[in-house]
């Protein structure tokens, strides 16, 4: 599980000095040149060869080796290593299929075969085969509907074209959203069954050549995935909000909230070529039609399928690596740096790629105490399991150690799957000068340029806004999809998510063929993008770790925030215009159309008006912090710790009590939206209750979002006393 790691541009950024008490710079970036001198490749190579020989999912014994493995690495660099261990729900298939009733015969393969080029894809008892995890058991029988991504969109059209799924099974596209959200909208629609297929226009041939001549996806090849309800909540489904640790209280699986309402399964193109085949009804529209050489209808199908899913509903241990270098003058203080280890099957993109990465950053920054440099905060190395079902390891460790992690986490880097391409970075926007900084020290491997250079040069070439400001790219929002999301969204320990990709073909993504052979033919050939993801989150974690004040920039953080309430206010307006619009024309009957001549005419029903928004509280909010971050000056604080408690906590002051029907959710700012999966919403409770037009959410919503930047920008003054 991974996000798309592109560099965000977004608009011009005005480079702001971070705000570092004085310091020896030569000095500094001396220690960091020797640590880009200190890393390689070869181990990174040696490694993913190693973790990736067997399937290594979590519970299972390769994975308990791979954890085991990395443990004894962390210990023979000087870390204090061990494995911690929970106990979560994770089920795994019993019994698969998928089937046309009737004459001439289909049964789905739901297999993919082994590949003579890749000598890792060799059946193996312990492999999971192509399944989603959480999926509901179930059997089903019905009528076939093609939903396009499955997005509330296509429903809208779907309704449009008079095509309904109640009671029938879907099938959709991957992409457009995420997975999970794909049966969540198909059962609320009264869908009985979903299917899951990837069209090879997404990932397949018509990007390119499929594996094993290039790194697309082949015909049999399926993608994996947890269809958990993460917007929601994600860990352990049986523990929400408290560690799953071997006596924690469990729910019942009945009482749990997080699994889909019907059945789902994922297929290969291959397999879905025949139920595309059965299809009647209207012809799709073109934004619908994908690849493969079929009329693309939207159905329903003339016979019926069959879906059948049974699952072993077991518990299995999910061991987490933590590896701790104490801080010499603040050891209260942690910078924590983590990356998830367990894979779908071989799982070498995913996550591999950046688990090395990882730790040949962790066995560099060992190597420079050995020569001398002394960190003044604890750096904490963390290799999670469990990541791939729900976030499992990095959720159930920070909700066993929420009150020390409140207490002494200052920042957290996550990395996931790394590849060939540009530096892509989200996070808390008051480290964003931090990561700018870096992106001028740190060179691309392939150009030689800076990364800074190398990605202003590719958003001039795409006609991106902030290349006419400078070198200094912004980044982005984190949403959900990977570890970082308990650290920021339920505690609010300031994190970034950071990666290399984008030239590269994905077309692997959670198959039997995310393995060495594919990773080291099309990933990163010769690990140079793992050398400099080692290099740029080395770089974080070592500044970090040594400046006498957090290196955070509370400029960027307000400049930000002003931004997403403009958005707001822009949010607010164009509904309103567009309401009156629409409503006008419904009047006039021009939108009302004959979307196909089979179908009945569909008539748009009118909108109430909008009522007055007050968004006043949050600009009012928003400029008190303006003011907080200009006035905020660490550099003449007297008491040092004073003013890194105060940076630790600028975090948790963004925290409130939740969000609507999703508590454990605390972050006012950042959240993954309820309908985009991972994609990002910011000032998600007031943002999403616009969107739904709930506006007496949103007059609820506006004063507890304000609140919270009060809160910072209030933490910020008191700083002035200290």
């Amino acid at each position: 599980m991974s996000l798309a790691l592109m560099i965000a541009a977004l608009a011009p950024v005005t480079p702001t000095p971070v705000a570092f008490l004085p310091l020896s710079q030569v000095a500094a970036l001396s220690w960091e040149s020797k640590l880009d001198a200190t890393i390689g490749a070869a181990n990174q190579d040696v490694w993913m060869k190693k973790l990736s020989a067997r399937p290594h999912h979590v519970g299972s014994e390769y994975g308990r080796q791979n954890a085991e493995f990395i443990r004894s690495l962390y210990a023979s660099w000087g870390y204090q290593a061990r494995i911690e261990e929970f106990q979560v729900l994770f089920p795994s298939p019993r019994t698969r299929v998928l089937e046309l009733v009737g004459k001439p015969a289909f049964s789905a393969k739901l297999q993919e075969p082994e590949l003579k080029e890749d000598s890792t894809s060799k059946p193996d008892p312990d492999a999971l085969p192509t399944y989603n995890a959480y999926s509901v058991d179930g059997d089903v029988t019905g009528k076939l509907v093609y939903v396009d991504y499955g997005t509330k969109e296509s429903y809208e059209t779907l309704e449009k074209y008079g095509v309904s799924v109640e009671g029938k099974i879907v099938i959709s596209r991957y992409g457009g959203c995420w997975r999970g959200l794909k049966p969540k909208l198909a059962a609320e629609h009264g869908a009985v069954g979903c299917i899951i297929y990837s069209d090879p226009r997404d990932d397949g041939y018509f990007q390119g050549d499929s594996y094993p001549v290039g790194a697309y996806r082949n015909r049999q090849g399926a993608q994996r995935g947890s269809v958990m309800d993460m917007p929601i909540q994600p860990g352990d489904p049986l523990t929400p909000g408290y560690g799953a640790t071997k006596d924690a209280p469990r729910l019942a699986r009945r009482d749990v909230k997080v699994f889909t309402k019907i059945p789902v399964l994922p297929i290969s193109y291959a397999d879905a070529m025949p139920l595309l085949k059965e299809l009647e009804g209207p012809v799709s529209p073109e934004a619908w039609r994908g690849a493969l050489p079929i009329t693309y209808h939207m159905g329903p199908s003339k016979r019926d399928v069959h879906l059948k899913l049974e699952f072993d509903w077991k518990m299995v241990p999910c061991r987490d690596v933590i590896a701790v270098l104490p801080g010499t003058e603040a050891p209260d203080e942690w910078i924590m740096r983590g990356n998830h280890h367990d894979g779908w099957v071989l799982g070498a993109a995913d996550p591999l790629s950046g688990q090395v990465a990882m730790l040949e950053e962790a066995r560099a920054i060992a190597d420079l105490v050995k020569q001398g440099w002394k960190p003044r905060r604890t750096i904490v190395y963390c290799s999670w399991d469990g990541e791939e079902e729900g976030l499992l390891g990095s959720t159930e460790f920070v909700e066993t150690h929420a009150e020390e992690l409140s207490k002494k986490a200052a920042v957290y880097i996550n990395t996931d799957e790394n590849g060939r391409g540009y530096l892509g970075v989200a996070g808390s926007h008051a480290l964003e000068s931090l990561v700018q900084s870096v992106a001028k020290e740190v060179k691309d491997p392939e150009t030689g340029l800076t990364l800074a250079a190398r990605g202003r040069a590719s958003a001039r070439v795409a006609g991106a806004a902030w290349a006419a400001g400078g070198e200094n790219a912004p980044i982005g929002a984190l949403g959900s999809g990977s570890d970082f999301s308990s650290f920021l969204q339920h505690i609010g320990v300031s994190s970034l998510n950071v990666g290399f990709g984008g030239e590269g073909g994905d077309g692997s993504y959670h198959s039997l063929y995310d393995s060495y052979d594919s990773f080291v033919r099309f990933g990163d050939v010769g690990f140079k993008y793992g050398v400099a993801l080692a290099q740029t989150c080395g770089h974080l974690v070592m500044k970090l770790a040594s400046d006498p004040v957090l290196p955070f920039n509370f400029n960027n953080t307000a400049s930000t925030f002003d931004g997403y309430v403009k958005e707001l206010v822009m949010l607010v307006d164009q509904e309103r215009a567009d309401t009156v619009k629409r409503n006008q024309l419904i009047k006039d009957g021009s939108l009302t159309a004959v979307i196909d001549p089979v179908h009945p005419t569909f008539v748009e029903a009118p909108k109430d008006a909008v009522p007055f928004v007050n968004l006043a509280p949050l600009q009012n909010a928003v400029a008190h912090l303006t003011a907080a971050a200009k006035a905020f000056a660490p550099e003449k604080a007297k008491d040092l710790a004073a003013i890194n408690q105060t940076i630790i906590g600028s975090e948790r002051a963004l925290l409130g009590d939740g969000l609507p029907g999703r508590p454990w959710y605390r972050h006012e700012i950042y959240a993954p939206g309820l309908y985009t999966g991972y994609g990002v919403k910011t000032i998600p409770g007031v943002r999403e209750a616009i969107e739904e037009r709930n506006w007496k959410r949103v007059e609820e919503q506006v004063p507890l979002a304000a609140a919270a930047i009060e809160r910072l920008a209030v933490l910020l003054e008191s700083a002035g006393k200290q």
